[in-house]
């Protein structure tokens, strides 16, 4: 995957290596996925994105060891009319983050069929369970807290995927999503504390 140096590289110049991962994110409209991607990117929040029509793309880059990793993020808009675009954001995904708005069950009983098409395209991915909004999940009973918890945890459990709470407007959990997709990719030990108790911003995997 890495760059090789080129036929012209000296040992004090050497080209540093560069890997792009591409991370695809699925989910119904307005769960947050494109405020989710300009917040992990640009470290911004503005609660009035208009809905993405079709497919967003954005890249960051970052740094470890001499190797200059890039994520590549794809978001298909959540309408059902852009389905058919569905392999431009899976083929070839390193991994692929479902994405649900915990204020929302119906999104979350949605990311079943998301995840079967996105497995039609992409057998090896490694999937991602975010549930998103966790300001507004936090304001909801416990008994509802406790219903979204073990809907989710079982989903979760069914898809292999770890489980990761979050919100774009409170910065919570939005870069560690990123780091354990790093970890999950490139097989290194993880060093992020897991969070899994009910009512607490999960992070499970």
């Amino acid at each position: 995957m890495s760059a090789p140096s080129g036929p012209n590289a000296t040992g004090s110049a050497q080209k540093r290596n560069n890997v792009i991962v591409k991370v695809g994110m699925l989910g119904d409209a307005q769960t947050g996925k494109t405020t989710l991607m300009v917040k992990y990117v640009e470290g911004s929040f503005d609660e009035d994105y208009i809905q993405t029509l079709g497919v967003n793309f954005m890249e960051k880059s970052i740094t470890i060891q001499q190797t200059e990793i890039t994520f590549a993020i794809w978001d298909l808009g959540g309408q059902r009319e852009f389905i058919n675009m569905l392999p431009l954001v899976c083929n070839d995904a390193v991994a692929i983050l479902f994405i649900f708005d915990l204020s929302r069950k119906q999104t979350l009983n949605s990311i079943k069929e998301w995840y079967r098409q996105a497995r039609g395209f992409n057998k090896t991915a490694i999937p991602f369970l975010v549930g998103t909004k966790y300001d507004v999940y936090n304001e909801l009973s416990q008994k509802e807290q406790q219903d979204i918890y073990n809907r989710a945890k079982k989903y979760s459990d069914a898809m292999k995927a770890p489980l990761i709470f979050c919100s774009s407007s409170h910065s919570i959990n939005v870069q560690k999503i990123f780091k354990i997709v790093l970890a999950k990719a490139f097989d290194l030990r993880c060093t992020i504390e897991q969070v899994t108790d009910v009512g607490d911003p999960l992070i499970i995997y």
